[in-house]
């Protein structure tokens, strides 16, 4: 058996959580067009007959605005330890500072990387050629991979050359491990992701949520669950005119919990406000935003 951690690195948006969720063929993480969706290293433990791959993917990695924007780059600059790294990049826009920096980290810390260029279905294919070109001697990369995670177009390359650069000859997971989230921070993630994308670009650095309770009756799932915001006027956001974005939020998250624990859902959303709660270290640990690592 071939076995590894492979790290899926790269800036905010260009499509790490949704590669996982491809590579993963089901939904391990939540994803969103906003800055900030990814909050911890989620593991997702692919298995096959000869082969065990443990994907990790990462928070975006950003400018630091406050205890919040450190943890979640030190999670990521955490995983460029593991094996091998998936270097994202997003081929549809120019390779930018933020990317190189991701990049001479990379390079500091002689990581095997393969660059994989996403979203290449926004191009034709003269320009993925041309991409191409533009950032292949950059690095010494073990290989430049061309992929779409949201069609899924090449895909199974990428995964190929993934098995291919395997090193090691350990099982670290049983075969029904598929990642390392409980339930409670999925429904939790579940409902960040629809707060996320039903309103504006201010919000995720903004908002959190705590489940305040998971209880599985014979025929319903009961969730209680705390929207946490650190400012007055986005309390006026998340609630809306007569509660009509709360009420939205809370249909579309109960919809997919259903779905998830193939149960009816009984869900219960309330919103408070703690100031600068990205800032207070006491408050991100009650919130769990470092429990999945520690």
């Amino acid at each position: 058996m071939k076995s590894g951690f492979v790290s899926i690195v790269g800036r905010p948006n260009v499509g790490k959580s949704t590669l996982l969720n491809k590579l993963m063929n089901q939904k391990i993480a939540i994803t969103s067009d906003k800055v900030g969706t990814t909050r911890n290293n989620i593991y997702g433990v692919y298995h096959e007959k000869d082969y065990q791959i443990i994907f990790v993917d990462t928070p975006g990695i950003q400018k630091e605005r406050n205890k919040l924007g450190f943890l979640l780059n030190k999670k990521a600059y955490e995983s460029f330890f593991n094996d091998l790294v998936l270097f994202i990049i997003d081929a549809s826009t120019s390779f930018g500072p933020n990317d190189q920096k991701i990049l001479d980290k990379l390079k500091k810390d002689e990581k095997e990387v393969i660059l994989v260029l996403n979203k290449v279905d926004k191009l034709k294919k003269e320009q993925i050629i041309k991409e191409i070109e533009m950032v292949k001697d950059l690095y010494n990369f073990v290989a430049i991979v061309p992929i779409s995670s949201l069609k899924g177009d090449n895909v199974k390359e990428l995964l190929k050359v993934i098995k291919e650069n395997l090193k090691d000859e350990v099982k670290y997971f049983d075969d029904e491990t598929i990642t390392n989230v409980s339930e409670r921070f999925m429904v939790s993630e579940i409902i960040r992701e629809k707060i996320l994308n039903k309103t504006y670009d201010e919000i995720p650095h903004s908002v959190t949520v705590m489940l305040e309770k998971l209880e599985f009756k014979k025929e319903v799932v009961v969730v209680n669950a705390l929207i946490i915001i650190d400012k007055a006027n986005i309390r006026k956001i998340i609630i809306g005119k007569n509660g009509s974005m709360l009420k939205a939020i809370g249909q579309a998250a109960r919809e997919e919990l259903e779905l998830y624990f193939n149960k009816k859902v009984y869900l219960e959303l309330f919103v408070k406000t703690i100031e600068n709660w990205q800032d207070r270290e006491k408050v991100l640990k009650e919130l769990g935003l470092t429990e999945l690592d520690e």
